[in-house]
């Protein structure tokens, strides 16, 4: 290890003999050390390397160990998440820093009926189409904010469904939803969860609902938790991409969140839920795509 300090700082304007001194080794055993031939084990951390700094690029730089052990597992490599780690940890290889982020709640209005929470924080469906979940947030623009809603489908945490628009209205939801029925195959029972805002509260939603046969489940006032797997997906999509990006029209980010999610999360980016597979990838593998 003294050596292999010596290699990486000679470089660095520091003499080799006082290197030497301070790490209580001579220059000859330095020399020696640099005989040698490599390791069978260095080899094969330089090639793990070249793939771990591939597979940390086409995740967008969002994969940490877990993940990029996973991809090169999938590869035919038989390796530890520690081995990885400690590769990445000694490159400086690390996964896009995380900042907070905040939950946003709707408002309700009291005016209209609230359905009942059909789901109780149980968020497991063991189909496709049995269990839709739906929210909304908001992005930030130079020309002013955006909203935006999804609707998730829980069996494979895919977007099946999303609207974007410079208003707050209950169109934004409609028009997710729509696009969520056109998109998939209704089941029969099928639920749809949300919190109590006024969009989803709205005489024009709900009878879009019964329109399709969805029933209508809603989270309790103000509890963040009993609509949380949407709320993860925000999470996702603002810590890996919206915080790192700056938008000058609400057309950018659009563009941007139509790329993240229809390119990447949906197809490419690895859930841990899903045994570190994509949404479309845990579908077709189950036959449901």
């Amino acid at each position: 290890m003294r050596y292999r300090f010596i290699e990486e700082h000679r470089g660095n304007g520091i003499r080799l003999g006082k290197l030497c001194r301070v790490l209580d080794v001579s220059p000859s055993g330095y020399y020696a050390w640099r005989e040698r031939p490599v390791s069978q084990r260095e080899v094969k951390n330089q090639q793990l390397l070249e793939q771990i700094k591939e597979i940390h690029q086409k995740s967008r730089r969002t994969y940490g160990s877990p993940r990029i052990t996973e991809e090169l597992r999938k590869q035919g490599e038989r390796c530890g998440e520690h081995r990885v780690a400690r590769i990445m940890q000694k490159q400086g290889i690390r996964a896009k820093t995380k900042r907070q982020f905040k939950v946003v709640t709707t408002r309700r209005n009291f005016a209209d009926p609230v359905a009942p929470n059909l789901v109780n924080q149980k968020f497991v469906a063991k189909v496709p189409n049995q269990l839709w979940s739906s929210d909304i947030t908001y992005l930030w623009t130079r020309e002013g904010w955006v909203y935006l809603a999804v609707v998730l489908d829980v069996y494979s945490r895919q977007i099946i469904g999303y609207a974007l628009s410079h208003r707050l209205t209950t169109e934004i939801v409609t028009e997710a939803l729509q696009r969520a029925a056109q998109w998939r195959t209704i089941r029969p029972g099928l639920i749809l969860h949300s919190d109590q805002g006024s969009q989803y509260t709205s005489t024009e939603f709900q009878c879009l609902l019964k329109s399709y046969g969805i029933q209508s489940s809603m989270s309790r006032r103000g509890n963040c938790y009993d609509n949380a797997i949407t709320e993860t997906f925000f999470h996702t999509l603002k810590t890996e991409h919206i915080y790192f990006e700056r938008f000058d029209t609400r057309k950018e980010a659009e563009l941007s969140v139509f790329e993240y999610i229809e390119v990447f999360y949906n197809r490419q980016r690895k859930h841990s839920s899903l045994g570190y597979m994509s949404p479309v990838e845990f579908e077709q593998l189950n036959n449901f795509s």
